[in-house]
């Protein structure tokens, strides 16, 4: 049944009657009862009235009490920011003609703005009558349960996975969201820091580009922004999480929703969900310094243009600013921008906004092997070739969202999006290592030129049939890519090979000096790429305990460009799953999903590649702990595909052969939410094992990887200030790859982070350790010619100042 429906009905089988004795007896015994005086984070968007209560109640921690007739029908415009108890529930209420008391620390009893207790009443017959109590007799339920939202590390819903408001507990797939708060209190600045720790995903450092993320075991393609596909991947350029109000992790592939980039993304998608206007008032100024990250500033400003607070708008800017990398490469820096205005009244919402990103990465810190291990490597403290290596990143985007009411039933939703990226840079590579310590270097520098747009149009319904409630979602999407410059292939440009001292203290030359030439090469794909698909979604409820999850898809793929024939590609993609829920709070669910996508790699034929088709299996359980203030997920997948990462011949004219395929099958386990008073925990853990069809052994994979964080916020009074945060993340021993085929080990890692906060209202201020044991971390991913290193211990100091 609908949010709506379901609360009403909650409503009317919530707590007993609240006798009228009884409520004069608690506002008497405790005198005049305040809520607690400390400001709280919330995120709460504009829904029923119900749902906001229930929003509130649970990021905050207090018990709400309301008369179902008295809110039934009533909208609240939300609230976000860090404000006290009493500050959210005004705005809350704000224009529903409702009111609220405060019966106990803890307690709230939301009425019509008439009522008004009293200990006695004047008659115009019979004079004063004392002792008689007047109170209104209201049909109480204690306000919680799931809603859509935030609090503290427990996520409830998500509109990433299904393009629709969704339970989490209703959702047949497993899908993990890391929120705001869990961001602040990892001291987290950009995506990476955050996602990496989420069970089943790898960070993978890139050298001289953009690193990549990697879920199950497949890399994710380019993500999705507000769940709209990016046809580039966005890594290096994703705006700065001051910007972000959380990160979606979509577990499977996701070609049903439109992420079918070139890119094997079979495993899952990183779906960014940007902050957005709001009426509540945010004035923020954050501010961190740091060993190796330099120096980060940054502002988000929010508010109304109007007295209605319907116009309403946000402004974001940050910028970071580091000399150089512990090894040595100059000139990290960044620069971030993004202004957005939007409009929201009882039918119509409207959304429109501008990004600008300017990311300038040196070349990660790296050593070479000498040998065939670990223990041969290339002394750290030795700069592989020039300080000056680096990768930059521009990206301007612009988007809309609209979202238009059309009756009880139905609703027409509409978002789109234009950008343009350019991407640079340069670095020297080295190969052919030798024993001696001397190897090839080749210089490189390159220059690329993408553009993409995004249109996603939907018609959205809800509606009920006896016992089955359905939420139909029919849509439309296109999408439409051009890489390159112009019609011209993108610029690399390589230096001759010079053989260079790798133990010796002296850094190469500019990688980009006169002495390069161009690499006349053939393209391995077309300049353009386009999709169309039509997208027909029903997620059925049928009575309190089952929910279907039935979406098709028919996608439509063509490939053009000068140097290869057209390629034109159709295919039905399904997905199907079923949840039962055997009592409130506990899921089992088990689902079937479909990926594929075109290759515009061409082969030695000079034709593209055939697609890829993958297939996915997953069963899993949710089950809600702590009295649902906290959840366990746990999820067995088994992933199966026909190609796998195509590979390129060396060689001109560097044509492209497909993968052997591989099956990819594991299990996950994760934990996000409060245990006790002040204490938020978020864990994960990941067994995974990579079958390769052709025998080869996997590289880059390990087994077993585990991640534990915990935030205290002390709760003694005298304390109350304080709160401190830690944890542990460490991985089994994997293989790197050598350039002749074979393999070498890499050790298992572990590492800690702990920090301490100080929250005096408006500054928070947080002191942190990373690497906290001072010990040699290496990338997930290495070859014998780039082995990442992250070396020594590192402190950092940020803050939050809101005026």
């Amino acid at each position: 049944m609908t949010s709506a429906k379901r609360m009403q009905r909650a409503f009317g089988v919530g707590l007993a009657w609240i006798a009228a004795t009884g409520f004069a007896g608690v506002a008497v015994a405790s005198g005049a009862p305040t809520l607690k005086a400390e400001r709280t984070s919330f995120s709460i968007p504009s829904q029923p009235l119900a749902d906001a209560l229930m929003a509130l109640g649970r990021q905050a921690d207090v018990q709400i009490l309301a008369s179902s007739k008295a809110i039934a029908g009533r909208r609240s415009t939300g609230t976000s920011g860090r404000l006290k108890v009493e500050a959210a529930l005004d705005h809350l209420l704000q224009g529903t003609g409702l009111d609220y008391e405060v019966i106990g620390s803890r307690t709230v009893v939301v009425h019509q703005r008439e009522f008004t207790p009293a200990t006695s009443y004047e008659s115009p017959l019979r004079g004063t009558k004392p002792n008689v109590p007047i109170v209104s007799v209201l049909d109480t339920v204690r306000v919680s349960g799931l809603v859509l939202g935030d609090w503290g590390f427990l996520a409830d819903g998500t509109r990433g996975a299904t393009r629709t408001d969704a339970e989490l507990a209703d959702l047949p797939q497993s899908v993990s969201i890391v929120t705001r708060d869990l961001m602040d209190s990892r001291q987290a600045f950009e995506v990476a820091d955050v996602v990496r720790h989420v069970a089943g995903v790898d960070y993978v450092d890139g050298f001289g580009g953009p690193p990549l993320f990697r879920i199950r075991g497949f890399t994710t393609g380019n993500g999705l922004t507000d769940g709209m596909p990016n046809g580039v991947a966005r890594i290096e350029d994703l705006p700065p999480l001051i910007a972000i109000e959380r990160v979606e992790v979509l577990k499977g592939p996701e070609t049903i929703l439109g992420e079918s980039s070139v890119d094997n993304n079979f495993g899952g998608s990183v779906n960014i969900v940007m902050k957005r206007p709001q009426a509540e008032p945010v004035r923020e100024l954050t501010f961190s310094t740091g060993q190796g990250d330099g120096s980060r500033l940054g502002v988000d400003l929010a508010g109304p243009l109007d007295e209605r607070g319907r116009l309403t708008y946000r402004w974001v800017a940050a910028g970071n600013r580091a000399e150089r990398t512990a090894q040595g490469y100059r000139g990290q820096r960044s620069a971030y921008f993004a202004p957005s205005i939007g409009w929201q009244d009882d039918t119509t919402r409207w959304l429109f906004g501008l990004e600008y990103v300017d990311n300038r990465v040196p070349v990660a810190d790296h050593t070479v092997l000498l040998g065939q291990s670990l223990a041969s490597a290339s002394p750290f403290d030795r700069l592989l070739g020039n300080p000056d290596d680096h990768a930059r990143f521009r990206t301007r985007r612009a988007f809309y969202m609209v979202e238009q009411a059309l009756g009880d039933d139905w609703s027409l939703r509409s978002r789109g999006q234009y950008v343009s990226q350019r991407s640079s840079g340069q670095a020297w590579a080295f190969s052919d290592t030798q024993h001696f310590g001397l190897s090839e270097a080749q210089a490189s520098s390159y220059r690329y030129s993408d553009a993409f747009s995004t249109l996603q149009n939907e018609l959205a319904a809800s509606f009920e049939q006896g016992l089955l409630v359905h939420d139909v979602l029919l849509g439309v999407d296109y999408a439409r890519t051009h890489t390159g410059n112009g019609n011209q292939p993108s610029t690399l440009v390589t230096g001759a090979a010079v053989n260079a001292d790798l133990q010796a203290d002296e850094s190469l030359p500019f990688a980009s000096a006169k002495n390069t030439v161009a690499v006349q090469t053939r393209p391995l794909g077309g300049s353009w790429s386009s999709q169309l698909g039509l997208f027909a979604q029903d997620q059925l409820s049928i009575g309190e305990s089952w929910h279907v999850l039935a979406t098709v898809r028919h996608a439509t793929y063509e490939l053009t460009g000068a140097a290869m024939p057209a390629l034109r590609q159709s295919r039905w993609i399904p997905r199907l799953g079923v949840v039962y829920q055997p009592r409130p709070g506990v899921s089992l669910y088990a689902s079937s999903n479909t990926g594929f996508q075109a290759d515009a790699l061409l082969g030695e034929d000079g034709r593209p590649l055939p697609p890829s088709v993958s297939h996915q299996l997953e069963l899993g359980s949710k089950v809600g702990l702590f009295d649902q203030r906290a959840r366990l997920t746990l999820a067995w997948y088994r992933i199966r595909l026909d190609h796998s990462i195509s590979q390129v011949a060396p060689e001109a004219p560097h044509f492209a052969v497909p993968g052997p395929g591989q099956t990819n099958t594991g299990v996950e386990i994760e934990f996000d939410g409060r245990v006790l008073p002040g204490l938020d925990v978020s864990a994960s853990y990941a067994g995974a094992r990579i079958r390769n069809h052709d025998g080869s052994a996997p590289y880059g994979a390990p087994r077993h990887q585990w991640n534990t964080w915990a935030s205290y916020r002390f709760q003694r009074p005298a304390l109350q200030s304080w709160g401190v945060a830690g944890g542990v993340f460490g991985r089994s021993s994997t293989s790197g790859r050598t350039e002749d085929g074979g393999y070498f080990r890499m050790p298992s890692q572990l590492s800690a982070e702990a920090n301490l906060s100080w929250y005096a209202d408006p500054w928070t201020l947080t002191l942190g350790v990373k690497n906290l044991f001072g010990g040699t971390l290496y990338a997930i991913n290495a070859e014998s010619s780039f082995v990442p290193v992250r070396q020594g211990r590192l402190v950092l100091f940020n803050g939050t100042f809101h005026f």
